[in-house]
Parts: structure tokens; sequence; C-alpha cells
């Protein structure tokens, strides 16, 4: 692991906020990282507000889009909700087919198949609406590349209006109305929503045109939490506010679907890491095995008995789910162990047997074992299709645009993308991105980085600093939970591996003049020989809770010792 403390923030700023809010000269450090430097940003941080959310009227074509809809529901016309088959897809189409239909009954949602139609927008989506009599498809997050999609459906006069986050191309759709912030025209202060953000952003303008503010829509915010966790998108700005508050929905008063996974899962208060990972790969898992329309199902039913029975079906989508990208992840890392080639820059592996659902797992998966850019690729019908995952640092969506001449279509962020290609073009591709990578990647992001906060003393852990660390919360990009980092210590003799194989190190540490603290390292297990025999060492930790027989105390989460 490759340490890295960032830079010391401005002394003067850290003293002044120091004094201003009588905290910690760390914790005021740690803010002003965080580009908080004045009292009033603090207390914009640490107090959330709905009332800070931009109006969503900056969006570009939001009026639009807005006088669209209402002439819909005005003119008696049949409404169609179509989104993406991941969390961001299937909670957006529930938020905005739920709003709606809360107002107007002719109303229906369509996920796309992912193996029959694949992502996005789909010509067999536009027949359905076209069959079914649907003049008027909203898409959430997709739909920003689909430019002969959406004059396909044009040609049978169904109006589109696209609220997407991904970053559009030279040309976008010429669609009624196209909310995407990262429009290069479009001036709305945050550019970091998710899809499902971007719709909340439009119900946000429907509403107030019917005199709501946003105190009536707080019901819809856990879908928003949920989407913003299981995207990975920063929680920064108004993604914060709205995961905060999001998440507030889900431990207080969640809907049916929620609480019918929530029921099944016995857990009291949710976080946000929670959410990515115990809720997300359950809606995502419907999609991944099944189709994502038992997502939305899930994510829109009332009735918590009923509600339960589909939680029950999509557990077990979601255990199908982790056999499957268990053993394709063995087979991927057998295929790269007998390839034995030079050293490479890219990890790209191909079987026309995995299950198209879960390579994105997979890649993430291969990552964790080789730490390069990762693609995984699987037969979709008569094409290839892979998943993309990067390292911290590279942006996989610009080497995939280095190699367009061999894609036939691809989008995505810069960590995370997808793309179909020819068979034939497959092994003439793969060398273009290993060249491509080669080529643009500092060679230092090829080693798994801890990016640590700041230095600071154990005697600094009191229960008072961890209680205003946990505020900072909720964590993620933009907001990484703090990593800190403490030299001089030394193992109390309490040291020893534990957990299955012994892969985890539990041992009490102490500095001089400092009390004991337990210290839990999961994978740090063959570091066992760092701290044996009173030999001194330093950490890099987050700091978390823990209870044991009823006693609640802080620990050290070690994510990595070195002597």
């Amino acid at each position: 692991m490759r340490w890295t403390l960032k830079p010391k923030p401005n002394l003067e700023t850290v003293q002044f906020l120091q004094h201003a809010l009588q905290v910690e000269e760390s914790i005021a450090s740690l803010l002003v990282q965080r580009s908080i430097e004045t009292y009033e940003q603090a207390k914009d941080f640490f107090r959330p507000s709905l009332n800070h959310l931009h109006d969503p009227f900056l969006m570009k074509d939001m009026q639009k889009a807005v006088e669209r809809i209402q002439k819909a529901i005005e003119s008696n016309e049949n409404i169609l909700v179509y989104g993406d088959y991941d969390v961001d897809g299937t909670t957006a189409v529930s938020l905005m087919s739920s709003y709606l239909k809360s107002e107007y009954p002719n109303v229906a949602t369509y996920i796309p198949d992912r193996y029959n139609e694949g992502y996005g927008i789909s010509f067999q989506g536009i027949d359905f609406a076209e069959d079914n009599n649907f003049t008027l498809i909203i898409a959430l997050d997709c739909g920003i590349k689909a430019i002969d999609k959406i004059n396909y459906a044009k040609e049978k006069n169904i109006d589109f209006i696209i609220c997407d986050h991904h970053r559009p191309g030279e040309q976008v759709p010429n669609a009624i109305a196209v909310l995407d912030p990262k429009q290069n025209d479009c001036n709305y202060p945050y550019k970091e929503l998710c899809g499902c953000g971007v719709g909340f952003k439009l119900i946000q303008a429907l509403a107030s045109k019917k005199g709501k503010t946003i105190d009536d829509l707080v019901e819809y915010l856990d879908l928003v939490a949920t989407a913003i966790g299981a995207d990975i998108v920063p929680i920064t700005g108004e993604n914060r506010i709205l995961a905060y508050f999001g998440l507030q929905v889900i431990n207080t008063q969640p809907r049916a679907g929620f609480k019918a996974i929530i029921n099944q899962i016995k857990k009291e208060t949710l976080t946000i890491t929670d959410v990515v990972f115990i809720i997300a790969p359950r809606i995502n898992a419907a999609g991944r095995m099944k189709h994502g329309q038992y997502a939305v199902d899930l994510l829109t039913e009332t009735n918590v008995q009923t509600a339960e029975v589909y939680a029950k079906e999509i557990e077990d989508f979601n255990t199908d789910r982790r056999e499957a990208d268990k053993q394709i992840t063995i087979e991927a890392l057998e295929h790269i162990e007998t390839q034995k080639e030079q050293e490479r820059f890219t990890t790209v592996v191909y079987s026309q047997d995995w299950h198209k659902g879960v390579i994105g797992i997979v890649a993430s998966r291969l990552i964790e074992t080789y730490y390069r850019p990762t693609l995984v690729f699987t037969k979709s019908g008569n094409m290839l299709a892979a998943s993309a995952r990067s390292v911290k640092g590279f942006d996989v969506y610009n080497a995939l645009e280095a190699c367009s001449e061999y894609i036939e279509q691809f989008g995505g962020h810069k960590y995370a993308a997808g793309l179909t290609l020819k068979e034939e073009n497959y092994e003439a591709f793969k060398q273009k991105f290993e060249d491509v990578v080669e080529s643009t990647i500092d060679k230092r992001l090829l080693t798994p980085e801890i990016s640590i906060d700041t230095q600071i003393e154990l005697n600094e852990i009191t229960p008072k600093f961890y209680r205003i660390l946990s505020q900072f919360a909720p964590f993620g990009p933009g907001n990484m939970s703090p990593v800190f980092m403490s030299d001089n210590l030394e193992d109390t003799d309490y040291g020893k591996c534990v957990g299955e194989d012994n892969k985890h190190l539990r041992l009490t540490v102490k500095q001089p003049n400092s009390d004991k603290i337990v210290c839990i390292g999961f994978g740090l297990g063959d570091k066992l020989n760092l701290i044996k025999d009173k030999r001194t060492f330093k950490a890099a930790y987050s700091i978390d809770e823990n209870e044991w027989k009823g006693n609640v105390f802080l620990q050290l989460k070690l994510r990595d010792i070195k002597e």
C-alpha cells in the first residue's frame, strides 16, 4: 500500500475555525481540508438544510420538461417512465412513477431487459410505447447518447424527456427536454447529481407549480439517498443534503419495500455504508439475475405484507448473484494466471459463458487482486459486452474513448463504464486499451493508495472527538470517513491473528503517555511479525465504535501498518 499524507491546510485558517467552533485543531484541520473555512460553512455542513437545495429551474430545459408533462396530464396522454436496470435507474423510475401516479393515473413503467435489450433506451422499448399508445416517455439515468433512438421515437410521434447524469457526447438527442447538469451549456450550480437526483429535481419543479414545497417531497428521499450511495457519486453539496435527509427517512419512515428488506436483515440504524452494501446489492440483484421490474415493484409497493413477498424473491436473486459472482471471479483469476504474459498495465478477460449480470462485480473483485484498470467481457447476443472498472485517479472513460474505433457503443463515468464490441475486434481492442493505459497512466496509480487526512496522537481520541467526527457523515466520495496516522505505537502483548484462516489482526496499542486502545485490522493477519517483541510501528486507521457484552468502546479500524 502507498501511504499519502494530505498537505497540511493553511494554519491561520485552521486556527480561526478552531477558535470559532471551539474544537480541537485536528477537527478544524479536517474541515478546512473539505473546503469548510468559515463558521457559516461549518454550520451548513453540520446542520444540512433542505432549504439549501438549488432552484430546479436553474437546470437547462427544466421549464420545457414541466410544461410537456403538464400538457400530457391536461390532454389525458399515457406517460411511460423508462429507466435503467441498476439501482440508480430503478430508484429513479420508482420515484418518478409514484410521484406522477399520486396526481394522475395514466402512468406506467418500463425497465429494459439487460440481456435482450441492453443498457439504456432501446428500439424495443419505443415499440412497446407505440403499441400501447404512450405519447410521452420520461427516461431516467439513461438517454444522453440515444440520438438515433430519440429520432426513431419522433417518427412515431412519441416525445422524450431525458433525465440523465452521464457525460454527453458531442451531440445531444433531439428530445423535448434534456435534463443533464453535465451539459456544457447547463448552468445548474451542482454537476454531480445521480440519475435519481435529476429525477428528483424534476418532481421538485413539478411540485412547485402546484404550490408545494420541498417538505412535501421528503418521503421520496429514501430512494434518492439509496441511488446516491449505490452510484458512488460525490457526497458533497446537494448530494450530501439529499443523502442526509434520505437516511433519516430510511431509518424512521421507510417505504414498504425498504421496510421489508430491513426486516430481513434485522439491523436497527442504517448508515450510507449499509445502504451501499446491504440494500443496494439486493435492488441490483433483480436486474442482474432476472429483471429490473422486480425492483420497481418492490420500491413502489405500499402494502408491507406484499412488499415482504417481493423482498423474499429479491433475496433469492441476491443469493444466486453471490454464487455466480464468486464462481466467475475464480474462473477469471484462473484465466489471468494461465495467460502468464509480460507485466501488463490492464486486466482484460473474456468468456462467452459468464453471466452478464455480474461482470461489473467481478471486475471490481479483480481490481482487489491485481489493481489495474479492468475489463470483464462476456457474450451478449452477437456482440461482446464488457464492464469496466478503474483504479483511483485513472479515468477509464477517457481511455475507452481513445479506443472508440473498435467499440460499437460505450458510456459511463471516470471509474465505471460499459461497452459493446464485435467479437472480431476483441483482440485489437484489448491491445489498444493496453497501449492507451500504458502511455497515459501515472505508474504510481498501479499501487493501492491510502490517503491519510492527518497525523494525530492517541490521547486525542476521546468520546467527544469521535462524537464530532460522526457528524461528518454521511461519508462517501468527496467526504470520505477520515483516515488518521499515528506513529511510535507499541502492542501491549495482546496482538494475535483472528478469524477464518487467521486472516485478521487484533491488538491493543499504546503510545508513550497514552491509554491503551483496541485495534482490528481486517486482512492484516500477515503483518503480525511487525508488532511482535515490543517493536514500534506506525498505523493508518479510521475510528469507530464497537460493542462487546453490552459495553460500547472506541476502536481503531486499521487500514495498514508499517515499521
